[in-house]
């Protein structure tokens, strides 16, 4: 909570925790319960998972959703502030909501707006003073504060919690799903970071690394699997630096193994269940649910996870791997804690280790002091490593990183422009390149959802490309003759056809499951090897 020094600066003041919930005006809390919300997720697809705990939490207290933004009590965005753009599209969203507010006739409901997220504990002042619209501000570890904020702003007060904790995992709250039956699900498995990159901004808006209980990751994937989803992503800023402590007595243990070359900038936990274990037993509980993982960092792929992901045929073989730069120089002034030959022997290591491995990254064109010579390292970087897909965006500055403190933001917009196209067009080439050794061959693909271009086409993942396919009756399994239509959540073998630098075409051959596709591939590889 906020303290009151801070309160009295900023004019604006939280109600102590009472044991009902009443507002100054002597409006009830119970005012609010079936109070309709609207929820909209700007960011990453940890925003995604914070949505789906905020919503849980609201919904135990009496709550209701819509997803009709013109019926709703309650707005909610849940925020990103890790780049510029996403930034401008919040205040982008508050004026809209802001002109929808006053548009309220005197005998409908206040509209209350909340702002949540890390936007929310980075620019709270600047949100309340800039914007008297906003009722709420919710950092991403006050969500379970939400009912009594809410309950505060029914009296006409903004009302604000943006401290950060030391322990919040929400390991208790069961998210609940905003597209129930959807076949893939994030679970959050840690919250924070302590890399301090110096570009970046999240150890400020989401406080220390901290891991949830791996039982409590355990029960939720089982959960997911009695629900019938077929695919979780493991989510977290840092996620493959997971550390349960657990029992006392594994306190002592040394922590896991940095990759090499690699060092750590932050001191490391001893103790407990890493990542390795983790992933062990995660995919242990549906033998047909796929699981992925994001976003890791690259220092933390020591041999036993990346043996983990070989061996088991339901993690996929898909590795995030960040590299930021491909100038032994930016990465320095980024404290990235590797160089470049290092990052390029781990993913030399990677291709030996889990042949056929797909790799992603993320590269920022244009931090301080990037000169055309870096540049054209990292040009060079994706051009050597090959990558299935890469985001790739110009640097903007902010406020409470190493950067905006020590280094100075000196490459000209312009440039910065230039240069993310040049990595876009030199990405895209490469990733064709890559795609087309896929056209010919049959890959298990996981159908997700009617294709946006055309109803008559059905949108899905193998394990490391986007496949789109026609949503054709297929057989029931390989040599059947009954057929049936692919539904989302289907395993289906498709045969690729054609390829560009996003997305592979092909055509559906069967259903099948996804230990029965790779038993078969492995007994047409030992009959071949015979």
């Amino acid at each position: 909570m906020c303290t009151r020094k801070r309160l009295k600066d900023c004019r604006r003041f939280v109600l102590p925790k009472p044991s009902y919930f009443f507002t100054p005006m002597g409006r009830s809390y119970l005012e609010l319960v079936d109070a309709q919300v609207f929820f909209e997720t700007l960011g990453c697809q940890m925003n995604v998972s914070d949505t789906e705990i905020a919503w849980a939490i609201l919904q135990q207290n009496g709550f209701g959703r819509t997803t009709d933004v013109t019926e709703a009590d309650i707005i909610l965005l849940v925020t990103c502030t890790i780049r510029e753009k996403p930034e401008l599209t919040v205040w982008k969203r508050v004026a809209q909501y802001k002109a929808l507010k006053r548009r309220r006739k005197a005998h409908q409901p206040h509209l209350q707006i909340g702002i949540l997220g890390c936007m929310a504990e980075q620019l709270r002042h600047d949100i309340l003073e800039r914007e008297r619209a906003v009722d709420v501000v919710a950092g991403p570890d006050a969500y379970r504060d939400l009912p009594r904020l809410l309950a505060t702003a029914c009296s006409g007060q903004q009302a604000i919690n943006v401290q950060l904790s030391v322990d919040e995992t929400y390991a208790d709250v069961t998210p609940v799903r905003m597209q129930p039956g959807a076949p893939s699900a994030f679970v959050s498995i840690t919250r924070g970071c302590n890399n301090m990159c110096s570009y970046c901004v999240v150890p400020f808006t989401r406080g220390r690394e901290r891991s949830r209980p791996l039982s409590s990751v355990l029960e939720e994937v089982r959960n997911l699997s009695q629900q019938g989803v077929k695919e979780v992503v493991l989510l977290g800023q840092n996620v493959n630096s997971y550390l349960d402590p657990g029992v006392s007595s594994m306190a002592t243990n040394p922590p896991p193994p940095l990759s090499k070359g690699f060092r750590n900038r932050c001191h490391r936990k001893v103790g407990g269940t890493g990542f390795a274990e983790l992933l062990d037993q995660v995919s242990s509980v549906d033998p047909e649910m796929r699981i992925r993982f994001t976003s890791p960092h690259p220092k933390d792929f020591p041999d036993e996870v990346l043996h983990v992901i070989r061996e088991r045929p339901n993690i996929c073989k898909q590795i995030h791997l960040p590299a930021q730069s491909g100038s032994t120089r930016i990465l320095e002034a980024m404290k990235r804690g590797h160089t470049r030959e290092a990052y390029l022997d781990l993913v030399e290591h990677i291709k030996k280790v889990i042949p056929g491995v797909c790799l992603s990254s993320d590269f920022i064109a244009g931090f301080c002091g990037e000169t055309e010579d870096d540049h054209q390292e990292t040009l060079s970087l994706i051009r050597t490593v090959c990558y299935t897909m890469a985001y790739l965006f110009s640097y903007s500055m902010r406020k409470k990183t190493h950067a905006s403190h020590r280094l100075q933001d000196n490459v000209p917009l312009v440039t910065k422009h230039r240069r993310v196209t040049e990595l876009t067009e030199t990405f895209r080439s490469t990733a064709s390149s890559l795609n087309s050794t896929v056209v010919g061959t049959t890959l298990l693909v996981l159908a997700d959802k009617i294709s946006r271009r055309s109803k008559a086409e059905l949108l899905g993942r193998s394990e490391g490309h986007s496949v789109v396919f026609p949503a054709a009756l297929v057989p029931t399994h390989p040599g059947a003759t009954n057929l049936s239509p692919i539904f989302p959540g289907d395993y289906v073998a498709v045969r690729i056809t054609s390829s560009n630098s996003q997305t592979l075409k092909g055509f559906p051959l069967y259903h099948t499951t996804l230990h029965s596709f790779y038993q078969s591939a492995a007994n047409v590889s030992d009959a071949a090897a015979s």
